[in-house]
């Protein structure tokens, strides 16, 4: 036999029909190892091709690996909008009476702020003071000193010498002498007692005496405030005297200021 008939394989150059084309595998003598020819063709050229987590073959259907598309807008459309709770309390912006507790300013009482605060020489007098309200006759009407009220109705009497400062006005929460009449403003004015200095001269070395007198303020109110029939600036002190005649806006009421000492003596 010659070299090339040496190195055919028992199988070549049959004439059973098998060839080298009609094999799917071959078989290497060396180290033993089979590769199938379908195996290659699956490889195709060779490179490994990495699988991705959202890889799918074709023909191949599922869920994504967070939910299908299709479930996420079911899901959105399926949210409900929330429903408003008929009973839910409402944020209530109203005076919640807590600057009443304001002891420092004395700005407040009974949660409405007052519209005006008390200077620092404010006191409570040592004199008993007194305020008669009389109401005048129409024949009267041009009445105005207290020698002239002997024919008029006295319709009340207040002690005021029990507090440093008294508020007339409509507003009865915080008013200390109320009034009804239309004319007249919730806080209409006040009536403060303060200790200021004498103007009487005193000697050298000795301290400065303190001499505590009423006031009269008016509070910015519509109709006025008249003391003897003269109306007042609003926000400033006037000083009150003896036999003084207080009247407010259109009301035919007159308060006439006297001490309880006055008042005896007639």
């Amino acid at each position: 036999k010659s070299n090339n008939q040496q190195r055919r394989g028992p199988w070549q150059g049959q004439g059973d029909g098998r060839s080298s084309d009609s094999y799917n595998q071959y078989r290497r003598s060396g180290d033993k190892r089979v590769v199938e020819d379908d195996e290659k063709e699956k490889r195709g050229s060779g490179k490994r091709r990495r699988r991705r987590w959202n890889d799918r073959d074709e023909g191949e259907s599922g869920p994504d690996r967070w939910g299908a598309k299709a479930d996420a807008e079911k899901a959105t459309t399926d949210i409900e909008e929330p429903v408003e709770n008929p009973n839910k309390i409402k944020a209530n912006f109203g005076l919640s009476g807590a600057l009443a507790s304001d002891t420092q300013t004395g700005n407040a009482r009974d949660g409405i702020t007052l519209k005006f605060s008390e200077p620092p020489e404010a006191r409570i007098p040592n004199t008993r003071w007194r305020l008669y309200v009389f109401r005048r006759k129409a024949s009267d009407a041009n009445a105005t000193r207290d020698s002239d009220k002997k024919d008029d109705d006295l319709l009340d009497v207040y002690h005021i010498s029990r507090q440093s400062a008294y508020l007339f006005g409509r507003e009865r929460k915080v008013a200390d002498i109320p009034v009804d009449h239309g004319s007249l403003s919730k806080q209409h004015c006040v009536l403060q007692y303060r200790a200021l200095p004498s103007k009487s001269s005193s000697l050298i070395g000795e301290p400065t005496k303190l001499q505590c007198k009423p006031y009269l303020m008016d509070l910015e109110s519509t109709n006025g405030t008249f003391i003897n029939g003269v109306r007042l600036d609003p926000a400033r002190y006037y000083e009150l005297r003896r036999g003084d005649v207080i009247t407010l806006g259109a009301s035919s009421r007159e308060y006439v200021l006297l001490t309880e000492q006055s008042a005896k003596n007639g």
